[in-house]
C-alpha cells in the first residue's frame, strides 16, 4: 500500500507511527464482507485507507440499522481502548478498498506503550459516541430525504469520489426505512438536480446544495471531528 493515508495513523508522532505500522499488515476490504460480528471477541483492528465500513445495530440476531460509518478518518475496533474484548456492533464493508490490519493483542501492546496513540484513540472514541448519539436523534426527528442527503455526503467523504454504487435495498437497510421511502427521497433529490441515481449508481452533482438539504447532523459530526482530531 503506497503511503499511510489513514488520518489517525498520520496524527501519530513519527516513531509511534513506525512502530504501529510494523505490526500492521495491508488487507483488502471486499464489499459486503463482514469484518466483525456483534457479541463475538475482537480479533483484529482495522485502519481503512481506501474504502469504508458500516457499523450496524443488531436486533433479534439480525443486522437492522446503520448507526455509524468508518473510513480513512477512523478505525474499527476502538472498544479495545476501553478494555472491552467484545465486538459491540456488526461491521460490514460498504465501500471496497484497502486497510491496515493489526491483531487485537498487538494493538493492546501498542496502546500501553504509546501515550500518543492512546490519546488519539480516546479522542476518536468520543467522536464515535457523538456520531451514535446524532444518529439516534436523526432517525427520530429528521425526514428521510434529509437523512438520505446526510448519508450520501458521509459516503462521498469516505469514498473520496462523487460517484459510488448503492442499491435501493441497501439504502433502505442502512437507513431503516422501506424501499418506497428511499425511492421517494432519492427521486426528490434527483429532481432538484442534487444527485443522479440510476440502477444503483449514485452521482453527487451539487455537493454544496446537498449539504444544505441534509439535516444538521452532518455538519455537527464534521465539526466534532475537526475540533477533536485536528493535528496539534
Amino acid at each position: 500500500m503506497a503511503g499511510i493515508e489513514n488520518h489517525l495513523i498520520e496524527l501519530l508522532p513519527r516513531v509511534d507511527r513506525r512502530k504501529l505500522l510494523a505490526v500492521c499488515k495491508p488487507v483488502s476490504l471486499i464489499i459486503a464482507e463482514t469484518l466483525a460480528t456483534a457479541g463475538t471477541p475482537t480479533r483484529n483492528v482495522y485502519f481503512p485507507v481506501r474504502g469504508f465500513i458500516s457499523l450496524v445495530t443488531v436486533a433479534d440476531g439480525k443486522p437492522v440499522l446503520e448507526v455509524g460509518m468508518v473510513g480513512r478518518e477512523g478505525m474499527l475496533g476502538v472498544q479495545i481502548a476501553l478494555g472491552v474484548p467484545t465486538v459491540p456492533l456488526h461491521a460490514l464493508v460498504q465501500g471496497a478498498g484497502d486497510a491496515w490490519c493489526v491483531s487485537a493483542a498487538a494493538f493492546r501492546i501498542e496502546l500501553d506503550r504509546s501515550p500518543a496513540l492512546r490519546r488519539i484513540v480516546d479522542r476518536y472514541l468520543y467522536v464515535l459516541i457523538a456520531q451514535f448519539a446524532s444518529s439516534a436523534a436523526c432517525i427520530r426527528y429528521h425526514r428521510i430525504d434529509q437523512r438520505l442527503a446526510r448519508w450520501l455526503l458521509m459516503t462521498r467523504d469516505r469514498a473520496h469520489a462523487d460517484r459510488f454504487r448503492v442499491t435501493h435495498e441497501f439504502l433502505a437497510y442502512m437507513l431503516g426505512v422501506r424501499r418506497v421511502g428511499i425511492t421517494a427521497a432519492a427521486g426528490a433529490l434527483q429532481r432538484r438536480g442534487l444527485i443522479e441515481y440510476y440502477r444503483g449508481d449514485v452521482t453527487v452533482l451539487d455537493p454544496v446544495r446537498l449539504k444544505s438539504s441534509a439535516c444538521s447532523c452532518y455538519a455537527a459530526n464534521c465539526r466534532s471531528y475537526d475540533q477533536l482530531m485536528a493535528r496539534h
